[in-house]
């Protein structure tokens, strides 16, 4: 059977949430082991890749012309989706290597859109959500992206990237990104109502649906969302889904409980949860043993899950 072992035997990025999420080690403990995110493994061959702006492959959303090799796909070695992987290992914020890449790219970076500067975000919610978790984790001020997406909540609950075409329908994807935006700028700065109002009815929007069901019919809306990739980028998937309900620390509502359910079948004979349907696209370097293999990654999130879940 896979143990903690098996899942302490990988990088620092994995390992300090191990421990803390599923071993229960000492804060001094967890705190050094989450301290060489920035100087060993994974982490510090994000920080290496840099360019000398501070930015990755030259671009904010896409790498800058020339700077792609791989066609299939989306790229996933700009600065966007590299510190959101930053931000998923756990680098401190404090740091003085993140400080200074986040200095870096404070400085230097503009989106593709109309050349807005990076912690100003952009137009799309789906981003700004992103941008808004990034910004409150890594000490930016994006309370004006804030104050922009509780203006742009959809009467359903959620929120939508193609509002700007007429959608008047709540996407899931979309959804997910800005509630994980909202809970990582509450944690920072403190609740408000407005935050937590808009925040409550975006889970509800979730809820309702059971996380992965139509409202209307009750079937399946996509049965991508029943595989768990990692990383996820912004795509949406049931363990996505759950983890931030995790991360949100309310008691599990019973509405959660098919999707539970389908993180539990999906468990194999030695205890791991298999790497399914990684999005397609260049990366910096593999993280995974591609899919149909045990994955860590997804082994660590479905056990915080079903622990969160149980207790």
């Amino acid at each position: 059977m896979r143990d903690l072992d098996w899942l302490l035997d990988s990088d620092p990025a994995i390992r300090w949430q191990v421990l803390r999420d599923l071993a229960d080690a000492p804060v001094d403990i967890v705190a050094a082991e989450r301290a060489r995110v920035a100087t060993d493994g994974w982490g510090a061959r994000l920080l290496a890749l840099r360019d000398n702006d501070g930015q990755w492959a030259g671009g904010a959303c896409f790498p800058a012309p020339g700077r792609r090799t791989q066609r299939d796909g989306q790229p996933w070695t700009s600065t966007f989706p590299t510190l959101d992987l930053l931000r998923d290992f756990g680098l401190d914020p404090t740091s003085p290597e993140a400080v200074e890449a986040i200095r870096l790219v404070g400085d230097n970076c503009r989106w593709e859109y109309a050349g807005e500067r990076f912690f100003d975000g952009e137009v799309e919610p789906c981003i700004n959500g992103r941008i808004v978790a990034l910004g409150a984790y890594f000490g930016q001020d994006v309370a004006p992206i804030v104050r922009r997406l509780l203006t742009e909540q959809l009467a359903d609950g959620g929120w939508n990237c193609e509002t700007e075409n007429g959608s008047v329908r709540s996407s899931f994807a979309t959804t997910l990104c800005v509630l994980d935006g909202l809970l990582t700028y509450e944690r920072a700065h403190g609740a408000s109502p407005d935050t937590t109002a808009a925040r409550r009815h975006g889970e509800q929007y979730l809820l309702e649906r059971r996380l992965f069901r139509r409202l209307s019919t009750g079937e399946v809306v996509d049965p991508s969302w029943l595989e768990f990739s990692y990383p996820p980028q912004w795509h949406y998937d049931v363990l996505r889904a759950l983890d931030y309900f995790r991360r949100a620390g309310r008691p599990p509502d019973a509405r959660v409980d098919e999707a539970i359910e389908l993180v539990r079948s999906k468990r194999q004979l030695d205890g791991s949860w298999l790497l399914e349907n990684t999005h397609p696209g260049e990366q910096h370097f593999p993280l995974e043993d591609g899919d149909g293999r045990p994955s860590r990654w997804n082994t660590l999130r479905a056990l915080r899950v079903l622990r969160w879940h149980e207790q």
